[in-house]
């Protein structure tokens, strides 16, 4: 006789190991996806089958309102599913990548989800008009930039963020050295108790760096701390999903000459009269360029 199916919602994945916290207070599971096909997500909502006290096997994920992940030609790395919004922390000092945040900030707009760019270190001064210099287009295209300094001011960067982050699903996304886990540990009191925890039941010891956690927030919602990362391809995005993810084309992509205007160079692309008038930013358009180019290798 098999064993009754329960549910739950992922809230770890290490490789093929995940750790799903089952409805109705009914404890941590250990899950593993049926077969070889590898396609769950922290955040996923899924059906599983008890094997042992401690051990599962994932049979069915249940319908997502998204997924967000990155991609080159030849792989995938789901982030996590989902979501509300978008948390991307970024810091003075070390020198933040420009392009790594207009990656992010493309792959949110996709997926239609809300987006906040954290500045953090700001007690870092020698930087810190850098910083600002390096963000004030994103601003002035509509995405909001919160300053923050979690060391130096904890208890105002909480009362920033409890509020923007309670009763949502919010992925941290950041290149390491920026404070993810500072914050991560200010905004999660449990964080540091809940991480042994989840190290226990996937056994991963010390590679919880590489470990997608998810924490519930003291005042609802979830925050999806995922592991620093150097790269964020975006390969899946088709090339309608990209000119429409840069927000400040869209105005212009009906007045294109062709209805599959490229706008690289053809002839009577209203998207490169804006880039010319200098009402799209060059940096946008060349990461749109290269986006493009690695689609085609």
């Amino acid at each position: 006789m098999s064993a009754p199916l329960e549910s739950g919602v992922i809230t770890a994945a290490y490789g093929r190991h995940y750790l799903i916290e089952l409805e109705n207070n009914g404890g941590l599971l250990q899950g593993f996806p049926r077969g070889k096909k590898n396609d769950a997500a922290v955040g996923d909502k899924v059906i599983c089958e008890r094997r042992s006290n401690n051990q599962g096997v994932i049979l069915e994920i249940l319908p997502r309102r998204n997924l967000l992940y990155r991609s080159d030609a030849f792989k995938s790395k789901y982030l996590a599913a989902n979501l509300d919004q978008l948390l991307i922390v970024l810091a003075t000092e070390p020198y933040f990548s420009e392009e790594m945040l207009g990656r992010a900030l493309l792959a949110a707009q996709a997926h239609e989800l809300t987006t906040l760019i954290v500045l953090n270190k700001t007690d870092l001064t020698t930087m810190l008009a850098s910083a600002r210099a390096r963000l004030h287009l994103y601003q002035k295209l509509g995405f909001e930039v919160l300053e923050v300094s979690v060391h130096a001011q904890p208890q105002a960067t909480h009362e920033h963020l409890a509020s923007r982050l309670a009763g949502r699903a919010t992925l941290l996304l950041g290149q390491s050295g920026m404070g993810k886990s500072s914050l991560v540990n200010l905004l999660v009191p449990e964080a540091q108790a809940a991480t042994r925890e989840i190290s226990t039941a996937l056994k991963t010891g010390k590679h919880t760096t590489t470990l997608t956690r998810l924490y519930r927030l003291p005042d609802g919602g979830a925050l999806i701390d995922s592991p620093g990362f150097q790269e964020f391809g975006l390969h899946h995005l088709s090339e309608g999903m990209l000119e429409r993810a840069f927000g400040e084309f869209q105005p212009f992509l009906a007045g294109c000459r062709f209805y599959n205007c490229r706008h690289l160079h053809e002839p009577g692309c209203a998207v490169l009269a804006a880039l010319k008038r200098g009402e799209i930013a060059p940096a946008r358009h060349s990461l749109y360029m290269q986006l493009l180019a690695e689609k085609e290798q």
